[in-house]
């Protein structure tokens, strides 16, 4: 069917009736639901679709805007079964603000979705490839949009480089031909792609600012990407240059000491990012960004391990894994 005929299927979901204390008690049954396509949307049959921290979050309580019941899952990978015509067929990934969180989400067999809200999957990368850029890679990149893409020339210095949001940071910034510094909580190597090599700083052992500084000659650098918030805060401000810009997409603590003069004096900028206020569409656009690095090699997806790939009857592993600081990126596969 295409075109403003509208397709139903029976898709077996996860269910989530109630929010839990905590991810271990988190009680995920899996049901069937009828989803009906409206005109301008797609029937997505899901293949792969990811599980975020912020689904667990969620699911404990500490969203308040989350609905219940629901389905969780923002990020998902599959082919387009139903649509408007010519999508039939379609290889597509995608990931969302709403999906799981206000609206039923991708933990499911199948979605249905905006049209304008899909990106076609490069051949060369897996469905679970594919389900796992999602949220990561929405986060660094809306971090940058808003921010000023970083540019040949420029340093990005990366706190808590070796999350998933931190690896896609380098990732786009190494992309651009920007220089990338990492930061790390103690001593390891960096642990993802790059496209030039990057200096690693533990902060267990160093003083970040001062090693920042002396690795750009004084200068600083043009953007620090916190993807931690609070506990790198102070390092942060301290290691920007001139009009340089930091971006954030945590907090543990709410609450940090704030110098306005040195805030001003240093013409500085301070960017929040949230994408869960992103709708499907407006994620869609910030992926559509990011699909020539894909296409080109520039950009690679995390690694898939087998033992992180969960079937839908086990949703409640997969979570748990998650909420348990898992560094695997874990998957659901319908």
């Amino acid at each position: 069917m295409s075109g403003t005929e509208t397709k139903s299927i029976a898709a077996r979901c996860v269910r989530l009736n109630a929010k839990a204390e905590n991810a271990a008690a988190l009680a995920p049954g899996v049901e069937q639901h009828r989803l009906v396509r409206g005109s301008n949307d797609l029937l997505i049959e899901v293949k792969a679709a990811a599980v975020n921290p912020s689904d667990v979050k969620a699911a404990t309580g500490l969203m308040p805007y989350a609905v219940f019941p629901r389905t969780p899952g923002r990020d998902y990978a599959g082919v387009v079964i139903d649509g408007p015509a010519g999508a039939t067929g379609r290889e597509v990934f995608g990931s969302s603000g709403d999906l799981g969180i206000r609206r039923d989400g991708t933990h499911a067999t199948h979605l249905v979705v905006e049209a304008d809200a899909v990106v076609d999957k490069p051949a060369a990368i897996s469905w679970e490839e594919a389900a796992g850029i999602g949220v990561p890679f929405v986060t660094a990149m809306e971090g940058f949009r808003r921010a000023g893409v970083p540019e040949a020339g420029e340093t990005v210095l990366v706190m808590g480089v070796n999350g998933k949001v931190g690896q896609a940071a380098v990732q786009i910034a190494t992309w651009q031909g920007a220089r990338v510094i990492g930061v790390v909580r103690k001593a390891e190597a960096y642990e993802g792609h790059s496209n030039a090599p990057i200096e690693v700083i533990d902060a267990s052992a160093t003083d970040i600012a001062i090693r920042v500084r002396e690795l750009t000659s004084g200068k600083g650098a043009d953007i620090v990407f916190n993807t931690v918030g609070d506990p790198y805060f102070q390092a942060a401000h301290k290691s920007l240059a001139l009009r340089g810009r930091q971006i954030l997409i945590a907090a543990i603590d709410r609450i940090v000491q704030f110098n306005i003069l040195e805030f001003y004096r240093g013409q500085h900028t301070y960017v929040g990012i949230d994408t869960l206020g992103l709708s499907s569409v407006a994620t869609g656009t910030v992926l559509r960004d990011l699909g020539p690095g894909f296409a080109s090699g520039h950009l690679k997806p995390f690694p898939i391990k087998a033992s992180a790939i969960y079937p839908l009857d086990r949703a409640k592993e997969a979570y748990v894994a998650v909420a348990g600081s898992s560094r695997d990126r874990v998957i659901l596969r319908p």
